[in-house]
């Protein structure tokens, strides 16, 4: 069976550019595995991932994805599927998205993508994913046999997941900007504290200066003498 379900989306935030799900995919894909393949794709923005990876489901169902260029590649296939061919699959979908990006944006398509505030605002790829799925339904036909010859790529090399651990992860990460941003809310009350402290401080400094300094003396005669009174102001 082909790629199931294709998704491509923004590495920052994980904002769905464009996604197809297999008209042939049946009772094999269902809502929970587009949940799980958002939850993935959230998770890697801000976080140092590895390139590639293949994440295992609980239904004999595996996600690859693929980071390239601030962008994330994903796809669902069956375990059964050849992992390098899932993988030579993204690679020809993020060839295909780059090449559209620069025809419809030019220079400008990186701006393009991280201006964009609606999910899947490049719809009209999807056209494209079709067409790419179809070369890769059949792992065995002698167009794919011949990419598996040809790709020199270390499959080895992949990293390889489990989704519980994939989405604790993110559950995690979650908690960990939670406690960033507390941190910066008390350092922000301690910078406010320290110059409250310093400016009453410099205050009572000179509160005492103009104390030594506001001495008024007072003279007068009496007799043979001239006498001297001096009067604190403070």
């Amino acid at each position: 069976m082909p790629p199931l379900i294709t998704f491509v989306a923004r590495l920052s935030d994980g904002l769905p550019l464009v996604a197809n799900t297999a008209p042939d995919a049946g009772t094999a894909v269902n809502q929970d595995h587009k949940n799980q393949a958002k939850d993935i794709l959230r998770g890697l923005g801000g976080t140092r991932s590895a390139a590639r990876m293949s994440i295992d489901t609980n239904n004999n169902l595996i996600f690859h994805y693929l980071l390239r260029d601030t962008l994330c590649y994903l796809t669902l296939t069956e375990q059964s599927y050849p992992k390098r061919l899932a993988f030579l699959y993204l690679e020809e979908i993020a060839d295909a998205f780059l090449e559209s990006l620069a025809n419809d944006h030019g220079d400008r398509w990186r701006e393009a993508v991280d201006t964009t505030a609606r999910p899947y605002a490049f719809i009209k790829f999807e056209q494209v994913i079709q067409r790419k799925r179809k070369d890769f339904i059949d792992p065995t036909s002698r167009q794919n046999t011949t990419k598996l010859n040809e790709d020199l790529a270390d499959i080895q090399s992949i990293m390889r997941t489990n989704i519980n651990e994939v989405l604790n992860r993110g559950e995690k990460l979650e908690n960990v900007s939670n406690i960033s941003n507390n941190l910066v809310a008390e350092s922000k009350k301690f910078k406010w504290g320290a110059k409250k402290l310093s400016w009453q401080a410099m205050t009572t400094s000179l509160m005492r200066a103009n104390s030594i300094s506001s001495i008024i003396p007072f003279r007068f005669k009496t007799g043979e003498c001239m006498v001297t009174l001096e009067f604190n102001l403070f």
